[in-house]
């Protein structure tokens, strides 16, 4: 009779629950971005530049509320016409007393003219009213301290309508270990 051999239990556990429970995967989304008339809309997550955390984008959403078709550009590190509004970021992991506090902001502007300047226009996507656009990246946009990943709106093809969008975000947050030379 053959010896049984004993393995190890292992569990594949997806980063984002890993995150979470660790108290370090954060959820927040900018409501009621009105764009339309020659104006567009923006929602970012912004990496400030004394954070120590490294940003890694694990999903996004794009939703349009309203019935024009839309335009999502989607920037790296671009400068964002317009005065940004902070938008409060909750933890998912509410068991952790004290609440993680995220150390990334997601910013927001409505109803703004201009375009992004400078950065790389990393990817565009085109939708029909009512429709969501939704990616999961799995952290592999990361950005560091002083940087930012920008969600763009805006309708070109019809743009004497007003729109109306919703943009979230999932994202953790990893401390950064200085290592010595």
């Amino acid at each position: 009779m053959g010896k049984i051999i004993r393995l190890p239990e292992v569990a594949t556990v997806p980063q984002s629950l890993y995150r979470s429970l660790r108290g370090k995967y954060f959820i927040a989304y900018a409501d009621n971005l009105t764009f339309g008339r020659g104006t567009s809309a923006w929602a970012r997550l912004y990496n400030p530049p004394n954070s120590g955390v490294n940003l890694f984008v694990n999903v996004w959403t794009v939703t349009d509320v309203a019935t024009t078709p839309f335009r999502v550009q989607f920037w790296f590190n671009a400068k964002a016409p317009g005065t940004p509004i902070n938008v409060r970021a909750t933890p998912t992991n509410l068991k952790i007393k004290p609440l993680p506090k995220p150390r990334v902001k997601i910013q927001l502007t409505r109803n703004v003219k201009g375009n992004p300047k400078g950065g790389i226009k990393a990817f565009v996507r085109r939708a029909v009213p009512e429709q969501t656009l939704v990616e999961e990246e799995g952290g592999k946009l990361i950005f560091p301290p002083g940087s930012n990943f920008l969600v763009f709106v805006s309708n070109p093809e019809t743009p004497r309508l007003a729109g109306n969008a919703r943009i979230a975000f999932g994202w953790w947050e990893e401390k950064i270990i200085k290592r010595n030379k």
